[in-house]
């Protein structure tokens, strides 16, 4: 008996994309709560980490990538930064990167062969089972909260947590444009419904 070239090629083109996981990149969670009478998004402002983050288990690498990060989407709401003895408010960050649970994936492709149905004559059919990836693929999380205080009074008059998480394989599981995309996500459309839960979707 003989399969066909065109079955064949198919099956092989098939099962090789099959075999190429591609990123997975979950939305941005994205909760924020703020003051009505707070003024917002104008005035100066010092960007630090937040109490208990100095520890010895911080990084001060990756913190410096995610205030960067918030700094310049701040900055582009109407923010100037300035040092702390001159800022009108202080925003407090918070930052937590983990290794996620794991996503289970089947094997990606199985074949069963059989007579009758085949392509072109040739008497054979194949069945093509196909699951992308394979295996388990790490997931990275990260967590963030930024907190604005009234620099005067120490007041909270903002408030946003953020959460995203990716695979190993994405360009996102850096932490450059990891921290980029969760502080975009944050701040978009700023300063936010308050009490409301919304997800943002981000590109690889």
């Amino acid at each position: 008996m003989k399969f066909s070239t065109f079955a064949l090629s198919a099956f092989g083109a098939i099962a090789v994309s099959a075999c190429v996981a591609g990123p997975r990149i979950d939305p941005v969670e994205v909760t924020r709560f703020h003051s009505a009478q707070a003024q917002l998004g104008t005035g100066t402002i010092f960007i630090e980490s937040a109490p208990g983050m100095e520890g010895e288990d911080s990084d001060p690498v990756e913190a410096a990538a995610f205030k960067s990060a918030i700094a310049a989407e701040l900055t582009e709401l109407g923010y100037r930064e300035v040092p702390r003895a001159q800022a009108q408010q202080i925003a407090q960050v918070r930052v937590n990167r983990y290794v996620a649970q794991a996503a289970q994936r089947r094997s990606p492709v199985s074949v069963g062969a059989g007579g009758s149905a085949g392509s072109y004559g040739s008497g054979v059919g194949l069945g093509i089972g196909i699951n992308l990836g394979g295996g388990k693929r790490g997931m990275i999380g990260t967590d963030i909260a930024v907190m604005i205080r009234d620099a005067g009074t120490g007041d909270a008059v903002w408030e946003g947590r953020a959460s995203i998480s990716v695979s190993d394989n994405s360009q996102l599981a850096d932490n450059g444009p990891n921290a980029k995309a969760i502080a975009d996500a944050l701040f978009s459309e700023f300063p936010g419904n308050n009490g409301e839960t919304v997800e943002v979707r981000v590109a690889n």
